[in-house]
């Protein structure tokens, strides 16, 4: 499947992490969704995004892996939209009409605002035309995972 997907973030305690040229950010504890595109294919994205969390040793490509590595932080669920182009700037737009951006953070290459977002839920999703996955179809078990 190709297209674009969220992973739905847990912080449990205040986190800090040094993302790339933004620098410095803090992450309030609470729910976060990061979307993300892979025309490439979703399934082997997802992959390296959880293989990414539970420590396993992975260059660093975009924002979220820097957030990923971070203490503290747990992949919750994953929602997916198939598409054949990038979807993503779409998704993010209609996330940011349920949550509040983490500016700059996965959008150095569009004219959105955040590809990160602090929500109260994650339940809206299927509303706006994601699929969830459950975590187990990804073949990536960590106890960082939930």
């Amino acid at each position: 499947m190709i297209g674009s997907y969220c992973l739905c973030l847990d912080v449990g305690e205040e986190t800090m992490a040094e993302v790339g040229a933004l620098g410095t950010l803090v992450f309030s504890p609470g729910r976060y969704i990061y979307v993300g595109s892979a025309l490439n294919g979703i399934e082997p994205r997802v992959r390296r995004h959880l293989r990414t969390n539970s420590g396993r040793p992975s260059s660093i490509h975009w924002h979220i892996d820097y957030l990923l590595r971070a203490p503290g932080i747990a992949v919750e669920a994953v929602y997916t939209q198939a598409a054949d182009e990038r979807t993503e700037c779409d998704v993010a737009s209609a996330i940011s009409r349920r949550g509040d951006p983490i500016r700059g953070f996965g959008c150095s290459d569009c004219r959105c605002e955040s590809h990160l977002f602090r929500v109260d839920s994650f339940d809206f999703l299927s509303e706006i035309g994601l699929n969830h996955h459950p975590l187990s179809g990804f073949g990536v078990i960590s106890e960082h995972i939930k």
